[in-house]
C-alpha cells in the first residue's frame, strides 16, 4: 500500500487503437505497439527519449523473439542503452502492476522519469504442439539415416497434427481447472445474476463505448497506428471493438460458450474479446513535477492488492477495494467515478452484487457491513472491455488513463480503478485529478 504522502504524478498518457485479435492489427507486432504507444506518451509529454531513466511494461503472453520485451521496446523507441527496462506479468493487472513498478522505483530515486505501460497482441499467441507430437519430432531431427527417418514419419498421426490452442491454456486456471469463462459462470449462479441482466449490461457498455468514440473523447488517448507497409498505408484511428449498431435482440440469440447444453449464462456476446494493443504513461514523484510549466493528466495516490479464490477470481476487486478502503479511510461515497474491468458482464454484476451485501462483508471481508453502492451512471461511463476489448497485459494503464481523462472532461476529482486477475487476486488504484 502507498502512501497518500508520496503520490506519482503521470504527465501522459497515450495508447493505440485496441482491435478485435486476428483484426486489423493482426500482423502489429507487440513489440511496435509498445514502441507506438510509448513514443505518443513521450511526444505528449514533450519529451525526448534521452529524458527517460527507466521502462516498465506489462505483458503476458510474452513473444518468443522477444524476451523482456519490455527492453526491446525501449530500445525501439530510441531510449538510449544505457538505461534500464523490465517486464512484469501479474496476469490482466500486469498494465496496472507496471505503473506501481515505476511508483516504487520513483520513491526508490532509482530513476527521476519512468516510462511504464503495456503491450499484447493476443493474435500472436502461438499455436502448440502436444507433447507426443513433439517428443517424435525432435527424435526425427536427431535421425542421422533415411531409414531411421522413415520411421519415426511412420509413427506420425493425423491427431499428432492437432495443434494446442496457447490462447486456451493462458485463459485456463492450472490450480483449479477453470477458464476464465467457467469462474464467471460460477459467480452468475452464486449471485443469481441473469442471462438478461449480463446482457443488458453488455449492450450498455457498447452503447456507452459508441458514444464516446463518436463525439471523439476516446480519440484523446488513442494515437493512431499505421499497419501499412510501403506505399500501402492504413492508418487505424479509432478502436475496432464497439459496435455502435449492436442491440439487445443480438446478444440473446447468442449461445453460452463456457457450459454445457446451454445452461450456462456466459456468451460472446457479454463477455470481452481477444484484444490486440498497447499503452503508456510518463511518470515522475509528484513531488519533482513543476506544475507552473506542466500539468500532470493526474495522479495515483493509493492502491490496494489482495488475493482471493481462483474459482472465483472474479471478486479479486471486492477483496482490494475492501483493503484500499480500511487502509485510506476512505468510503465508496469518496469517489466521483468509478472503473471496474469487465472481463465479463457476469463478474462486474457479481462485484457489484458483493459490494453492498452485509452478509459478504461479515463473512468474506471481516466487516461488519456492506462496503457500499457503485451508481451505475458513475461505472465505466465510457465503456468497458466488454465493448472495448481487454488485451491482458495492456488494459490496466489504459483504465487508468480513461478514467483521469473522464474525471478531467466532468471537472471531478477522485476516481477508483480496480480489476480482477486471473489466479484469483484483484488490484485497486486510487487516482486524482489535482493533489
Amino acid at each position: 500500500m502507498k502512501s497518500q504522502s508520496h503520490p506519482l504524478a503521470i504527465l501522459s498518457g497515450r495508447r493505440t487503437p485496441f482491435c478485435r485479435a486476428w483484426g486489423d492489427l493482426a500482423a502489429a507486432h507487440p513489440v511496435s505497439l509498445g514502441v507506438a504507444a510509448v513514443e505518443a506518451a513521450l511526444q505528449q509529454a514533450q519529451l525526448t527519449p534521452d529524458a527517460v531513466d527507466e521502462v516498465v511494461m506489462g505483458n503476458v503472453s510474452g513473444p518468443a523473439d522477444s524476451a523482456n520485451i519490455a527492453r526491446v521496446i525501449s530500445l525501439n523507441a530510441g531510449i538510449p542503452h544505457d538505461r534500464i527496462a523490465h517486464t512484469v506479468n501479474r496476469n490482466c493487472a500486469s498494465g496496472m502492476e507496471s505503473l506501481l513498478t515505476g511508483w516504487q522505483i520513483l520513491n526508490e530515486r532509482r530513476a527521476k522519469t519512468v516510462v511504464a505501460g503495456g503491450t499484447e497482441s493476443m493474435s500472436s499467441i502461438p499455436l502448440l504442439f502436444r507433447s507426443s507430437a513433439a517428443d517424435l519430432l525432435t527424435k526425427l531431427s536427431r535421425q542421422k539415416t533415411l531409414l531411421g527417418r522413415l520411421k519415426v514419419l511412420s509413427r506420425l498421426r493425423p491427431k499428432h497434427f492437432k495443434p494446442v490452442p496457447g490462447v486456451m491454456l493462458g485463459l485456463t486456471d492450472p490450480t483449479c481447472g477453470l477458464n476464465m469463462g467457467q469462474t464467471a459462470e460460477n459467480l452468475a449462479r452464486e449471485f443469481a445474476i441473469s442471462r438478461a441482466d449480463q446482457d443488458a449490461f453488455a449492450l450498455a457498455s457498447h452503447v456507452a463505448a459508441s458514444d464516446a468514440r463518436e463525439r471523439c473523447f476516446l480519440s484523446g488517448e488513442v494515437a493512431p497506428y499505421d499497419v501499412g507497409t510501403g506505399g500501402d498505408v492504413s492508418l487505424i484511428e479509432k478502436d475496432g471493438v464497439p459496435r455502435s449498431s449492436q442491440t439487445l435482440a443480438a446478444l440473446e440469440k447468442l449461445h453460452p460458450i463456457f457450459a454445457q447444453d446451454d445452461v450456462g449464462t456466459v456468451t460472446a456476446g457479454n463477455s470481452c474479446p481477444l484484444t490486440d494493443g498497447a499503452a503508456a504513461v510518463v511518470l515522475k514523484r509528484a513531488a519533482d513535477v513543476d506544475i507552473t510549466s506542466q500539468t500532470p493528466l493526474g495522479y495515483v495516490t493509493s492502491y490496494a492488492i489482495a488475493g482471493c479464490d481462483p474459482t472465483r477470481m472474479g471478486l479479486g476487486p471486492v477483496y482490494a477495494v475492501a483493503r484500499l478502503l480500511k487502509e485510506t479511510g476512505l468510503s465508496l461515497s469518496h469517489f466521483d467515478l468509478f472503473e471496474i474491468n469487465e472481463a465479463f458482464a457476469a463478474q462486474v454484476l457479481a462485484c457489484l452484487a458483493a459490494m453492498e451485501s452485509d452478509r459478504f462483508a461479515q463473512q468474506e471481508l471481516n466487516r461488519s457491513d456492506a462496503l457500499g453502492e457503485i451508481p451505475r451512471d458513475r461505472l465505466n461511463v465510457n465503456g468497458g472491455a466488454i465493448a472495448l476489448g481487454h488485451p491482458v497485459g495492456t488494459t490496466g494503464t489504459r483504465m487508468v488513463i480513461t478514467l483521469l481523462r473522464a474525471l478531467r472532461e466532468r471537472g471531478l476529482h477522485r476516481g477508483l480503478a480496480t480489476l480482477c486477475v486471473g489466479g484469483g487476486q484483484g488490484v485497486a488504484m486510487v487516482v486524482e485529478t489535482a493533489i
